[in-house]
């Protein structure tokens, strides 16, 4: 299966050093270079340089003609829906709110960094969600307090 990623998954799972989640969950990782681009301008978070990881497979930008709804999206966003939907993408790893949207509306199966916390958390590739998300909360990336809660509580680390 292709797994696609945007931006803010790399940057969240970085700050909490849980990177390597991505290949131990997915294998391979297609990223747009405009994504990872905006991985390499830096920021207060330091993610690695993509290009340097054996499990991540760059894949060069498209001209973004053809879909006139993604024009309020960034490139990194634009890029990595328009690649995943070209190559036919089983998965697009996305957490914005409109780009998640987009990502549906053209047909696409969608997670976010907490999907992804989710799923290594029902793998056992860590011990517990709900402290991965709020360490990440703590890093200042900005997940909805309630819908970490929710899946907490739907992994059973706290009671509903």
């Amino acid at each position: 299966m292709i797994v696609f990623s945007n931006t803010t998954p790399f940057i969240a799972l970085a700050s909490i050093n849980q990177l390597d989640l991505l290949p131990q969950l997915f294998n391979k990782i297609h990223v747009a270079e405009s994504v990872i681009e905006e991985c390499e301008e830096g920021g207060r978070i330091l993610v690695p340089d993509l290009r340097s990881l054996d499990w991540i497979v760059p894949i060069e930008d498209e001209a973004s003609a053809g879909l006139p709804f993604l024009f309020e999206l960034d490139r990194g966003e634009k890029q990595t829906i328009l690649l995943a939907r070209k190559l036919g993408a089983g998965k697009v790893i996305i957490d914005e709110r409109l780009g998640r949207r987009v990502a549906e509306y053209v047909g696409m199966s969608v997670t976010g960094t907490l999907g992804v916390l989710a799923k290594a958390k029902s793998s056992g590739l860590i011990p517990s969600f709900n402290a991965a998300a709020q360490a990440m909360r703590q890093q200042g990336i900005h997940f909805n307090a309630g819908l970490i809660l929710r899946l907490a509580q739907h992994l059973g680390e706290i009671p509903k």
